[in-house]
């Protein structure tokens, strides 16, 4: 049970940032910026990042929604849990394993990333910004779930909500939509 009243229709982070419009909307804009904006990184590849770090941070709700997307985006349902069970044996590309190694890191402790890190990133094909945003999106999927969680968000464990979730993900975005969401009634 959430530590505060939240809508119940919107579990996990939709009801949080419903709570809050004001300091949702920038945090929103960032989202969208850095996993649907212009990048040399595909969408599917951003959404691995942030599955990544909140598996590794035991979010569920968090970690099931960008799982889903990522799943929907790459076309496959494998990519993303190969990535959370081993990054090196992961269907990825060598750039990709050494950026979700980045991100990786950067979950532990920022202080985590290290220069040989940051040079294999380098030496596979990553560039300034690849590496930037990798460590960014890792402080944001951070703060989500530490948000999240800190707040005992509930995470639905049906995954068809998830499927759904998924797919309002990838279809728009982060951007909250007109109007808010519909208030369900009982």
């Amino acid at each position: 049970m959430p530590h505060i009243p939240l809508p119940e229709q919107l579990p996990g982070i939709t009801g949080l940032l419903e709570y809050r419009l004001d300091t949702a909307q920038p945090i929103r804009e960032l989202t969208q910026i850095l996993l649907r904006g212009e990048s040399t990184l595909s969408p599917g590849e951003r959404e691995l990042i942030a599955a990544l770090v909140s598996s590794r941070n035991c979010t569920n709700f968090c970690e099931a929604a960008h799982t889903k997307a990522a799943d929907l985006l790459l076309g496959d349902d494998e990519t993303a849990l190969a990535v959370k069970q081993d990054i090196e044996t992961a269907p990825v590309s060598g750039k990709m394993k050494a950026l979700l190694q980045i991100a990786a890191l950067a979950q532990r402790s920022g202080k985590a990333v290290t220069a040989e890190a940051v040079a294999r990133a380098r030496e596979a094909g990553a560039t300034d910004r690849e590496i930037h945003d990798t460590v960014l999106i890792t402080a944001l999927f951070s703060l989500y779930n530490k948000y999240v969680d800190g707040m005992a968000t509930v995470a639905p464990a049906d995954p068809a909500y998830y499927q759904m979730l998924g797919e309002r993900i990838t279809s728009r975005g982060y951007v909250r939509p007109p109007g808010g969401y519909p208030v369900q009634t009982h």
